[in-house]
Formats: structure tokens, C-alpha cells, sequence
């Protein structure tokens, strides 16, 4: 299969609105009748799932430093004419890795445009700036000779005259302005404690992606932005072992507002190792499979659905028959929360989980727990027997309790190699953790 063409949007810090104009350039692009896919830098799960409404196609994520180079080279994204990568924070953030800097592997977006040589369309945020722009600019630009610069898209522009000044100012950069995009309130997306609502609890998604649409025809020069476009050198193939061993051979997955964070990679991979899945809602009060082997309950927002989760009685009963079988269970962050015993929510009130692992969590007095974690298994699990080293990302605020000594799952440190602890914990055939899984290690 060949490389498509791609281009990256990045942007010197988080909160320049590269996610914003990544969506509306999707939604134009696919107007036109361009074949478009997306891809996603980083451990991210909402915005992949605003660029598949966006263009009607799965958006993988790409990981330089959680997943292998064979995971990436397969989950690079559906084949299409031209594939549009919107980064993470800035464009050179990346993992602390201590003294040891492996600008290939850092997770950062830099390293996915070094890896692949696309471009970078570069969004600046000049709400506050004018001819400063150059400086920045220049910066980015001559930064990494690895790391090419296509052109720049000026963002939350204020006026005609603040578009003069700013075309002006970079008129000696050698690098083309291919959009100024006017401050617009109407096409800001709502958020909440671990980033913006979910594409399916947007109140109106599609006429907000058209109103993006709308924006960025208007002030992009989509033309020069799809000649801009590079075929990729380093990302192409496939795995010859998926990111993670399936759970079984039927495995049944949670799938709704409360279990929405699930990687298309991992599951693309227990379909490519023969593995059936099915999907059931929670918060229906559906049960798993009947003749499913394994459950899979992903992350989410099962705190903003406490209490639909703790009637759902058709729900609760089907997971409980099922671990009292010996099937497999295994729940990922908000996954892990449903297992536990308890789930108290940010307003203080109880509400009673699936109680197959002994924990109880709690947002009463939230704390943030952030960053990539290299993982050895405890345990044997599905995944592998003890000592099995693996990748993943933890981000959530939720505060643990009621862990029974002696059945943690995982052993963790960061991406430095500081010690973390144990972590997570099982019970016979159930077992889960607060850590979201992206691959198995390469190291």
C-alpha cells in the first residue's frame, strides 16, 4: 500500500484552535469532493471521534512514543488521497524522557512530521500579537531542519487591517500564509474537567462542522493547502502482531456516553488476530453477548452517568453471570471505576458499581493524574503472562480506595523511568486499572 499524501496541522502552544480549524478544513475538504482521511497525534480519544463526523471515516491515533513502529506504520490511518494530522499541544511538546531524547519517539508532533516528512501547516493564535508574528514564526521554522514548514494558517484574526499587518510582517519569511481565520465565538466547542464534550453529547455537531466548514472556505486557500501536501516516507505496512493479544475470541464491548474512549488500533487488532466483537450499551441497560467470551469496558464518563449505571439492573446482572462463568472481564479508567464497588461523584453521592473489584473511586475532591506510563504486568492476564512490558497513558481525576493488598495488576513508571508504584487490581477472572493500554513496548 502506498503513502498517502498528508499534511500536519500543528500550532505553537495548546488552545491556538488548531482542533477547530482541523475540523472545519475536514468538513470543506469533503464538500469538495476531495478523498479525505484524518489521523490524530497522541493518546487522544475526543477529537478523533469529532473528525470521523467530520469525514465519515475512522481516525486512528498516531503515537511515537507509545505504540511500535510496525503499530504505526498500520494504523496510519484509512486509504485515501490525502490524509490531514492534526497534533498535540505544541508542536515540539512531547514526553519528559529524561536525559535520554529520542526526537523519533517522543510522542510529540514534531516526531510523527519527522518520521513521515509531511508538512506542517503551523496555527498561530495572533489574537494578541501583530508583527511579533514573524519573530515566532522564524523560530518554529528554523527550529528542526527535519521539521518542514508548509505555510501558516493565522488564527483569531480581528480585523482587516490586523490581517494587513500580520501578511505584511511575514511577507519576508519565505513561508506563504495559506489562511487568516477571523475570532468567531460561534464555532468554539464546549468543554468539561477532562477536555471538550464528546462528539455525540454535541448539542448540534453537524451544523457546528458546517458552520467550520463555512469559516474555513471562506478564509483558508484550500487550493494551495492541498498542493502543499507530501506522500509519506515511514508509514506504511502493517503489524505482524496487533497492539494487544485479544481478550478472547468473542469479545463483547461497551459502547456509549459513558464508554466511549476505546482506540479503533486495539480493536482493529483483535479483529486482525480473529477475534469476534460485539458491542452492547451500558447505559440502555443492555448485557454483553450471551455467547461472548470476554468483556471490554472502555473509558469514558461513567461519573456523569452514575446513576443510570447503577439501575441499569439488565446490565449489572449480565457483567456479574458473566465473571461468575469465568469470562474475562477487563475495564480500562472509567471501565476500571464500573467494576469497583463504589462510585462517589463530584457532588458527593454514592452510587453502587458492579462490585467484581474491591475498589471504590471518587471525584469529591478530584486530582489529576497525567502522562504515559511503561507498564509490567504483575499477573498473568490475557495479554500475557508476568513480567509482560507494555505502553499506555493515564488522565483522570478520580481518588482510589478500598485496594485489597496483593492483587495489584500492573507495575508503573513515567516516560522519565520514575517509579510510579502498583497499580489497578483483579479478582479471578476480573481485572482492570485506571491506565488506558495503546501497545505492547518495543523496548
Amino acid at each position: 500500500m502506498s503513502a498517502p499524501r498528508g499534511l500536519i496541522v500543528a500550532a505553537p502552544a495548546s488552545g491556538s484552535g488548531k482542533t477547530t480549524i482541523t475540523l472545519g478544513l475536514l468538513r470543506a475538504l469533503r464538500r469538495r469532493g476531495v478523498d479525505i482521511a484524518s489521523a490524530k497525534v497522541g493518546p487522544d480519544y475526543i477529537d478523533p471521534a469529532f473528525h470521523a463526523a467530520a469525514t465519515g471515516r475512522p481516525c486512528p491515533n498516531l503515537d511515537s512514543w507509545a505504540m511500535r513502529p510496525e503499530t504505526l506504520a498500520a494504523t496510519r490511518g484509512p486509504g485515501a488521497d490525502l490524509l490531514v494530522v492534526e497534533g498535540v499541544m505544541g508542536l515540539f511538546d512531547g514526553a519528559n524522557l529524561g536525559e535520554e531524547h529520542d526526537p523519533y519517539g517522543d510522542g510529540s508532533t514534531a516526531s510523527i512530521a519527522r518520521r513521515t516528512g509531511w508538512p506542517v501547516l503551523l496555527v498561530v493564535d495572533v489574537g494578541r500579537q501583530a508583527q511579533s508574528v514573524a519573530a515566532l514564526v522564524a523560530g518554529f521554522a528554523a527550529h528542526d531542519p527535519e521539521v518542514r514548514l508548509a505555510g501558516v494558517i493565522l488564527n483569531k484574526v480581528g480585523s482587516d487591517r490586523h490581517e494587513e499587518m500580520l501578511r505584511r510582517a511575514l511577507l519576508d519569511s519565505h513561508h506563504p500564509v495559506l489562511g487568516a481565520v477571523a475570532r468567531d465565538g460561534a464555532i468554539e466547542r464546549p468543554s468539561r474537567h477532562l477536555g471538550l464534550v464528546q462528539a455525540g453529547e454535541h448539542p448540534d455537531l453537524e451544523a457546528f462542522l458546517e458552520q467550520a466548514a463555512d469559516r474555513m472556505e471562506a478564509d483558508l486557500d484550500l487550493e494551495a493547502i492541498i498542493a502543499a501536501a507530501l506522500p509519506g516516507t515511514d508509514l506504511t505496512g502493517a503489524w505482524s502482531t496487533p497492539p494487544l493479544p485479544p481478550l478472547g475470541q468473542r469479545i463483547a464491548v461497551a459502547r456509549d456516553a459513558a464508554f466511549a474512549f476505546s482506540y479503533p488500533h486495539i480493536l482493529d487488532g483483535w479483529r486482525s488476530a480473529g477475534a469476534e466483537l460485539s458491542f452492547f450499551s451500558p447505559l440502555s441497560d443492555e448485557s454483553p453477548a450471551r455467547d461472548a467470551d470476554a468483556v471490554y469496558l472502555p473509558g469514558g464518563y461513567p461519573e456523569l452517568h452514575a446513576g443510570r449505571l447503577s439501575a441499569a439492573s439488565g446490565f449489572i446482572a449480565g457483567m456479574r453471570n458473566l465473571a461468575e462463568s469465568g469470562k474475562a472481564v477487563y475495564g480500562e479508567c472509567g471501565g476500571y471505576m464500573v467494576l469497583g464497588r463504589n462510585l462517589t461523584d463530584a457532588d458527593g453521592a454514592d452510587h453502587p458499581m458492579l462490585g467484581l473489584l474491591p475498589h471504590a473511586t471518587s471525584f469529591a475532591v478530584p486530582k489529576r493524574h497525567l502522562g504515559y506510563r511503561d507498564i509490567e504486568t504483575l499477573i498473568g492476564t490475557p495479554f500475557g503472562p508476568a513480567g509482560t512490558k507494555l505502553r499506555g497513558h493515564e488522565f483522570h481525576y478520580a481518588a482510589m480506595s478500598g485496594s485489597v493488598p496483593g492483587t495489584a495488576l500492573f507495575g508503573i513508571t513515567d516516560a522519565a523511568g520514575s517509579a510510579l508504584g502498583e497499580v489497578g487490581g483483579c479478582s479471578g477472572p476480573v481485572f482492570g486499572s485506571f491506565l488506558h493500554l495503546i501497545d505492547r513496548s518495543g523496548i
